[in-house]
């Protein structure tokens, strides 16, 4: 079952990982350059398409976070998994505070400072996610 909830995370972690790389280097700044006439609609398709390509390993990736605190797996180390959770907690904080209030201004008032300021306030989350990965790749290999 350890083996499981490791690869379960670490396979969650790297789609989360893609997911954010792809969106700050592409998906983010095109939405910094979309018309204002249109940024409306492709803001509330981003938001409601997102959801169904990132809840699932966003939500694997939170349980999983939170078995192994409560039962990490023999060789992993204990801290690593606080640690991985504190850089997730980061990442989940920085999309909560940082990019959900900008998509809403996207909806309600679109300009192409949004966009910008999306591809700047993601860096801290495309961080910590990345991190995130680097540490889940760890503890799979110590549990293995």
């Amino acid at each position: 079952m350890d083996d499981l909830v490791l690869v379960l995370h670490l396979v969650s972690t790297c789609i989360m990982v893609g997911v954010i790389w792809f969106v700050q280097l592409v998906h983010y700044p095109l939405l910094a350059v979309v018309p204002v006439e249109s940024a409306t609609q492709v803001a509330e398709k981003h938001q409601r398409w997102t959801g169904f390509v990132v809840g699932p390993p966003m939500a694997i990736e939170g349980v999983t976070t939170v078995i192994l605190w409560a039962n990490t797996p023999s060789g992993v180390s204990w801290w690593l998994t606080w640690v991985n959770g504190a850089f997730l907690a980061v990442a989940l904080l920085c999309t909560i505070f940082l990019s959900v209030p900008r998509h809403a201004r996207m909806v309600a008032a679109p300009d192409a400072q949004v966009g910008r300021e999306l591809v700047q306030t993601n860096w801290p989350r495309a961080i910590a996610w990345t991190i995130c990965g680097f540490f889940a790749a760890i503890m799979l290999l110590q549990g293995m």
